[in-house]
């Protein structure tokens, strides 16, 4: 062989090595494709998505899916290369910066962690927004969500613990619980009545002086609603509060004579505050790939997504326009019946 052709050969050879080794190197970049979707009127692995007990309930029919984005990298497990240029070529997934899911001031475990809780929250507030539209009352709760370590509350108060008086005066929103004991000298005992394992009980706890001066305990607290009946959500390892739309319509299904899709197949995506205000989510367009591949046809989309749902939409989808969830279950009566003002994305 040629002193020529050996270079070539070798140089060949380094390059073919360099582009495999720059291939395999991580990029702080992760990749979003579409999820599950789970039917919150179904079952996942045998048990329903929502159980209730202690009130009437009624056959339903037809899909009210939930629809969720997977993710693939992250700090603890970041991608190669090839894995990202292979989702920038993928017309389905998206590849966004590492930041956008994972800010460099919190770690994959506390970001599970939020997430966790989101979904907590937003099947709280999905549970209200049902009931609320149902006109079954409801009562506001303030939990306890963790003390302050060395606080005088650290060991007294406990994580769930339900505050309903302070110092003998009903209490039910965060904000006459903080007034209560900022009103107090530091040094002060407070007692506080809390429902704690279904029980009430009295807790003295001391007082310290906060920055600002004022008396605190060293309390994390967080609203919350006590219902009437027990409604019991089960969707696994899903997290975020983006199905917090498709729980409350759910829910109203099973609460409700008949099916309130009619058998059609429907999904859809939104956070919703318990006065049933639907919100703006990320991930539409994964989210819409996974609707239409579950067998959607209809997908309820919050108003602050349309813009960008009606650019991806897959064919076959009708994309509805939803604010409330009082304008969603109008939505589906008007589709059922085919009957009456189906708001369509983009609006006007």
């Amino acid at each position: 062989m040629s002193r020529r052709a050996l270079t070539l050969l070798v140089a060949g050879f380094l390059a073919l090595a360099l582009a495999v080794i720059g291939a395999m190197l991580p990029v702080p970049y992760v990749v979003l494709s579409p999820g599950p979707t789970e039917n919150t009127i179904g079952d996942v692995k045998g048990k329903p998505v929502i159980t209730i007990s202690g009130h009437e309930t009624y056959p339903t029919q037809g899909r009210l899916s939930l629809v969720t984005v997977a993710y693939q990298g992250g700090p603890d497990n970041r991608l190669d290369l090839l894995t990202a240029l292979r989702g920038w070529l993928d017309p389905t997934v998206a590849v966004v910066p590492e930041e956008a899911l994972f800010p460099k001031s919190t770690s994959a475990q506390q970001v599970e962690e939020q997430n966790t809780q989101e979904m907590t929250d937003s099947q709280q507030s999905a549970t209200a927004a049902a009931l609320n539209a149902l006109k079954i009352p409801i009562e506001k709760v303030v939990t306890v969500a963790e003390t302050d370590k060395g606080a005088p509350a650290d060991g007294k108060l406990k994580p769930g613990d339900e505050i309903t008086a302070v110092d003998g005066t009903t209490v039910g929103e965060l904000a006459s619980v903080a007034a209560s004991v900022q009103s107090r000298k530091p040094g002060e005992q407070v007692t506080f009545t809390v429902r704690r394992a279904g029980a009430s009980t009295q807790v003295q706890v001391g007082t310290v002086a906060g920055k600002d001066g004022k008396a605190k305990v060293g309390v994390q607290m967080r609203s919350g609603y006590r219902f009437p009946f027990t409604v019991d959500i089960s969707v696994g390892e899903v997290g975020g509060p983006s199905a917090g739309l498709m729980f409350s319509l759910g829910i109203y299904d099973k609460l409700t004579p008949g099916a309130l899709t009619g058998g059609m197949s429907v999904a859809g995506t939104g956070t919703i505050d318990p006065a049933g205000q639907v919100g703006p989510i990320g991930g539409i367009e994964q989210k819409m790939v996974g609707a239409r591949r579950a067998g959607a046809t209809v997908f309820l989309t919050p108003a602050g997504n349309c813009a960008d749902a009606v650019k991806a939409a897959p064919a076959g989808l009708r994309l509805v326009r939803v604010e409330t969830l009082d304008g969603a279950i109008k939505a589906i009566d008007a589709l059922r019946d085919h009957s009456g003002e189906v708001p369509a994305c983009p609006a006007g």
